[in-house]
């Protein structure tokens, strides 16, 4: 029997172990934290065919800039002499163009509904429960300019084969009658999902650690990694050594620094985001997931409460909770829902994760060039726990030389070279 180390224990990593013990592997996986809480955890547990505009796009660039200016905006990118973060940036602006997010549209949708499905098939394969529901998510704006965009977007959904229905502020007002909305309009993606996160991750750990027998080494950071004739032979942290026939590097934010243990060049930057959990009120329910266009904030209804979620902050790992950029979230709220007076929450109960943005905003799948026994999970950016099944099997299948249920070229890992 084969034997694969997997180092990281996010929703990439379990789905990786899963699909590849199913295909008969031997898998144990390697987390540098006590897999208790990580950026898989704290997202707005949205499942999303609908994003199938990659983050390098036209107009990001000087919204970013815009932004950079605004210590509540939902987006920012930290100033630095760091020659990672200038050298990402480059890259970041030669791939924001149209020609990049018309060739990556497909690609995105195919992965995404791959994905979908195989959360479904998941579900019933598992009998787990982590509250995941086929309702759709609303995208809420509120300014002419969106109404023309979105309009658009949604015409482009639809020409890729995706469920999208504009609505009127009317007709979206029916979907939630106990709800108050002050909106120009929505689109409704028929095709996205919802989970609860939290939910997800726990009984997955506990249903791959108990149930199938993987071994999880917690609190252990890889720091070496030996390789020989092109082939990686071992990992290590300290003076504890894990060998295999194939490794998986799937640690998120920080895959650029396992990477360089072994000489490869992984562009990615930390993106921090946040979130913070409020109680459901009884009379107003909402039960439809909701994006905040312009603000550019998630809302999810989860396990009786709601999540609000947002901001990306570009910069280095670290362990600062920047409460202007929650109440930017939480300020932006109301203006889309009136009856949602937001308290700003304490910062103890505030969230915040790392996600892995690649500079055209599109993930790192499958196996390196430089080793032939090593792949490569990472760079997912807001849509990590939405990829977490398709990118498990597809590594599985690059393991397993099987051919892929979709074209992994775009996701190339050495794409940059």
């Amino acid at each position: 029997m084969s034997k694969a180390i997997i180092i990281g224990g996010g929703v990439i990593g379990l789905f990786s172990a899963y699909y590849l013990h199913k295909t008969g592997w031997e898998v144990e996986i390697v987390d540098q934290g006590d897999l208790s809480d990580n950026c898989s955890f704290g997202n707005a547990g949205m499942i999303t065919p609908s994003h199938f505009v990659p983050l390098a796009a036209p107009g990001m660039v000087e919204q970013g800039i815009r932004w950079m200016f605004d210590s509540k905006s939902p987006f920012y990118v930290r100033p630095s002499l760091n020659p990672e973060l200038i050298r990402w940036g480059l890259k970041f602006v030669k791939s924001a163009t149209k020609k990049h997010v018309d060739r990556s549209a497909a690609p995105l949708r195919d992965i995404s509904i791959l994905s979908k499905n195989l959360y479904h098939e998941f579900e019933k394969d598992t009998g787990l429960d982590f509250s995941m529901e086929d309702k759709g998510i609303l995208m809420l704006f509120k300014t002419p300019k969106m109404v023309e965009e979105e309009r658009h977007l949604a015409e482009e959904a639809t020409n890729l084969g995706l469920d999208a229905q504009y609505l009127s502020p009317d007709e979206c007002r029916k979907l939630q009658p106990g709800v108050e909305l002050d909106i120009a309009g929505a689109v409704h993606y028929h095709c996205d999902s919802h989970l609860y996160p939290n939910k997800l991750m726990k009984v997955m750990v506990k249903y791959l650690e108990e149930d199938l027998g993987i071994k999880m080494h917690r609190n252990t950071r890889i720091d070496r990694i030996e390789h020989d004739g092109g082939k990686i032979t071992s990992v290590k942290s300290g003076d504890t050594e894990f060998k295999g026939n194939a490794y998986v590097i799937a640690t998120g934010a920080w895959s650029p620094a396992v990477a360089k243990l072994t000489g490869l060049h992984v562009p990615l930057m930390p993106g921090k985001g946040y979130s913070f959990m409020m109680p459901q009120d009884e009379k107003k329910r909402m039960v439809i997931p909701s994006i905040l266009v312009e603000a550019k904030v998630a809302v999810t209804p989860m396990n009786g409460s709601v999540r609000f979620g947002g901001t990306m902050e570009v910069g280095k790992i670290n362990s600062k909770v920047n409460m202007n950029r929650v109440k930017g979230i939480a300020e932006s709220v109301p203006k889309y829902f009136p009856d949602f007076k937001l308290a700003i929450p304490a910062e103890k109960d505030v969230w915040y994760g790392f996600r892995p943005v690649s500079p055209d905003g599109m993930p790192y799948i499958g196996l390196t060039n430089k080793y032939k026994n090593l792949a490569v999970a990472t760079g997912h950016a807001m849509i990590g726990l939405s990829l977490g099944p398709a990118t498990g099997k597809l590594i599985a299948e690059a393991l397993n030389g099987s051919p892929a249920s979709v074209d992994i070229k775009p996701y190339e890992v050495e794409r940059f070279r």
